[in-house]
């Protein structure tokens, strides 16, 4: 499975983007799907995950303003951000876990600043 993710760029304070993760096989498989960030100089770090079933979960500096979501029929994982940060800038990574196996996508950049 291959996961392509999009949906980045320059925003202000304020402001909002929905990134999106297109993965070339089923997602209704996945056990688990999840946003991760890198921002320079610091480590991956989880940002919102969907597990199979539907139940989700979001980093605390995420809660209220992010919010995961997939669909099944277009085979794609959803990132709505909200009320972003100057903070969130980030390299922004899908990645999906199907069983033994664990798939990343190539990132995208989120850049929020003024």
């Amino acid at each position: 499975v291959q996961l392509q993710a999009s949906g980045g760029g320059l925003v202000q304070p304020g402001g909002s983007l929905r990134l999106s993760c297109a993965a070339s096989g089923s997602i209704s498989s996945m056990l688990f799907m999840g946003w991760y960030r890198q921002a320079p100089g610091k480590q991956r770090e989880l940002v919102a995950s969907i597990i199979r079933g539907g139940n989700t979960n979001y980093a605390d500096s995420a809660k209220g303003r992010f919010r995961i979501s997939s669909d099944n029929a277009k085979n794609t994982v959803y990132l709505q951000m909200n009320s972003l940060k100057s903070e969130d800038t980030a390299v922004y990574y899908c990645n999906a876990v199907h069983w033994t196996q664990t798939y990343w996508g190539q990132g995208t950049l989120v850049t929020v600043s003024s």
